[in-house]
């Protein structure tokens, strides 16, 4: 998609692009002459933060997001990679319908399983410990272009487990064969990102047989220990994850600590 680390120089292409499921809620391609949107200047412009965050509560991972994406329109941080597990939670994207959760949520509650409204595009989809989720917080002109560089890391980061996946005309995520591994959903406000991907890495895949998994009727999911056969731990996933994601955006990478991030958000908003 070329190079990506000044938001300035991206150009948009997305006249000729198909609006995907998973695009954010009401984008729909500039007319034609029509200016790239404003996105804040980058400092250290050439780096990807990478933030472990470990195993966190849904809404505390949506509270983190947009305190990053504050500081982030604001020009006081680069592009930041959030990489976190969930405990269960079904989150709904903005096309979500009483339909993808056949069950009603308060009997998936009753099984442990939160159930959560999101900003982001596409339909209802499961996290739970075990799978990768990774939040970019990036400035971007290009959604489409966007979202395909994250498949391509997601595709990269599959190749070094041993896999081969690939991705499915008018669909997003990445497929193993017949069976869905990877999703996307993203928002974007303002030129940046929130949400982003997930990767069932060594997960309980039980909790996607209750919905209907981004809108599919009859798709089957999988992970990579399913595939491979082998234990895949997530440490070791979660690392060739953030490479490849660093490396699809032409960024290098840059390990960062959840507590500077954290006060490099409370300086932005004090001085704002």
């Amino acid at each position: 998609m070329g190079h990506m680390n000044d938001p300035r120089s991206r150009h948009l292409n997305l006249l000729a692009q198909k609006r995907s499921p998973d695009m954010p809620e009401g984008w729909h391609p500039p007319p034609p002459g029509a200016a790239a949107p404003e996105v804040p200047s980058l400092r250290m412009a050439d780096e990807l933060w990478v933030v472990q965050i470990g195993r966190t509560p849904y809404a505390e991972g949506v509270a983190l997001q947009e305190r990053v994406r504050t500081a982030r329109q604001a020009g006081a941080i680069p592009d930041t990679l959030l990489l976190l597990e969930h405990p269960p939670v079904y989150t709904k994207g903005r096309r979500s319908g009483p339909a993808d959760l056949p069950m009603g949520e308060d009997w998936y509650r009753a099984q442990g399983i939160e159930v959560h409204d999101t900003d982001r595009g596409g339909q209802v989809t499961y996290h739970g410990p075990g799978q990768l989720v990774g939040y970019p917080i990036m400035g971007i002109v290009d959604v489409v272009a966007y979202v395909r560089t994250l498949e391509r890391a997601m595709i990269a980061a599959l190749a070094g487990a041993g896999l081969e996946a690939e991705v499915r005309d008018g669909l997003t995520g990445v497929w193993v064969g017949e069976r869905k591994i990877g999703s996307i959903g993203v928002h974007v406000a303002r030129g940046v990102t929130t949400h982003g991907f997930a990767v069932n890495v060594d997960c309980d895949l039980q909790p996607f047989e209750y919905i209907v998994p981004c809108g599919i009727e009859g798709i089957r999911m999988t992970s990579v220990c399913r595939e491979t056969r082998r234990a895949e731990g997530l440490p070791c996933f979660r690392r060739r994850a953030a490479w490849h994601v660093a490396q699809a955006f032409g960024l290098r990478q840059r390990i960062v600590s959840e507590h500077r991030l954290r006060a490099e958000c409370e300086s932005a908003a004090v001085a704002a």
